[in-house]
């Protein structure tokens, strides 16, 4: 059922660090966090060059004031205002992620940073002691896992429709840095470039989305150990991969399989999360999000449509519009936005129950993908063996 909702609170007050001119996700940051009036943007620092991000802000209405040169001024600058900002989005190159998620957090703020959330799980533990211990949420842009399909799937397995969870196989593999476009392209340069990028470019970039998926439909199950191997089939990238194929035995007994390149040559995409259970399979793919691929053995493949009345409630709770409509990214990330403002209401309230009521991409999460591409890179640096996850 489409819920038709505009929420009524008073929206959090909100900034940003990066999402300027130029970002490739600044903008879809901005649209989730205020479509459903859960955030409203008034400040930020938007540019590493500060005239650029003065005329950015400006160009969005916000007071020229409020418009700051850096994260420092930002925080220093709100702080000292009896309606500065509440939280912050750090949509900035990974190697600023970590200092600017901790100053944050040190001066009271609920941060939503893009993944991955630093470069060491020491760091990202770090955070996490951080943003508990100052009662702040800190929340990770796993955007593709707001769909209603995310949630059908993970209520499915929750309720033995698949049977045992057997294989789990991943993959986000896109072909459009099948060519060094990074010569010509300073946004995508410095994903590339490890002083930048950290440990790894394809790994922390694409894997950790459907991994994050794979996690939310199928919480119960734990790596034990893993093995990878990347590549760079660009040469200049190197030492940083931009394809890689990562095995994974869980506790227990299932197995995982995860694919991720940026050099899968014709393919937009192609991130995809295939569950196959001792009965039956499901399979979601991101360039179809609106549709869930259910395969029992010996019956006909179904097709689960979103906002569908046979859908479990988990998978209607968020539908923007009626069925035959589709719904996309933006429905997606406003979603996960959604969520990230109620855990701030309720962490300020200090309302446990309704704390234990919901599921985000918090602070756990992002750890958790800094750990997973921290023994990737372990793995494959040791020459592709097999190490036990820790």
């Amino acid at each position: 059922m489409a819920t038709n909702t505009v929420r009524t609170m008073r929206p959090i007050r909100w900034a940003m660090v990066g999402g300027g001119r130029g970002s490739q996700i600044g903008y879809i940051h901005r649209s989730a966090a205020m479509r459903d009036r859960s955030f409203d943007l008034v400040a930020g620092a938007f540019d590493i060059d500060p005239a650029r991000g003065a005329a950015f802000g400006a160009g969005l209405g916000l007071d020229p004031e409020r418009c700051y040169r850096d994260h420092e001024a930002l925080f220093a600058g709100e702080a000292a205002r009896t309606d500065g900002v509440e939280a912050v989005s750090i949509a900035t190159p990974n190697n600023t992620h970590y200092a600017i998620a901790r100053a944050a957090l040190e001066h009271g703020l609920h941060v939503v940073c893009e993944k991955p959330l630093c470069f060491t799980v020491a760091e990202a533990e770090e955070l996490q002691r951080l943003a508990h211990g100052r009662g702040r949420v800190l929340g990770v842009a796993y955007g593709y896992s707001g769909y209603g399909t995310i949630e059908q799937a993970r209520a499915m397995v929750a309720a033995g429709e698949l049977g045992e969870v057997r294989l789990v196989n991943l993959q986000f593999a896109h072909g459009f840095h099948s060519a060094p476009v990074e010569e010509d392209n300073p946004a995508i340069r410095w994903r590339v470039d490890p002083r930048f990028a950290g440990p790894s470019y394809v790994l922390g970039d694409l894997a950790t989305h459907p991994l994050y998926i794979s996690e939310v439909i199928c919480p119960d199950l734990k790596i034990g150990r893993l093995m990878c191997a990347r590549q760079s089939f660009v040469a200049s990238r190197a030492p940083l991969e931009d394809n890689a194929v990562t095995l994974m035995e869980y506790e227990g007994g299932a197995f995982g399989t995860v694919w991720t390149s940026a050099v899968n040559a014709g393919a937009i995409h192609s991130q995809k999360v295939r569950i196959v259970g001792s009965r039956a399979s499901l399979e979601w793919w991101d360039e179809r999000p609106n549709q869930l691929s259910f395969e029992v053995q010996g019956e006909p493949v179904r097709v689960l449509e979103r906002g569908m009345p046979y859908l479990h409630p988990e998978a209607l709770a968020e539908d923007h519009i009626s069925v035959g409509h589709a719904e996309g990214l933006f429905e997606s990330w406003t979603n996960i936005y959604g969520r990230f403002a109620a855990a701030m209401r309720a962490t300020g309230r200090g309302d446990a129950a309704t704390l234990a009521g919901l599921r985000y991409p918090d602070a756990a999460a992002g750890v958790a993908g800094v750990r997973w591409v921290e023994n990737c890179v372990r793995s494959a640096d040791a020459g592709g063996v097999w190490v036990d996850y820790r």
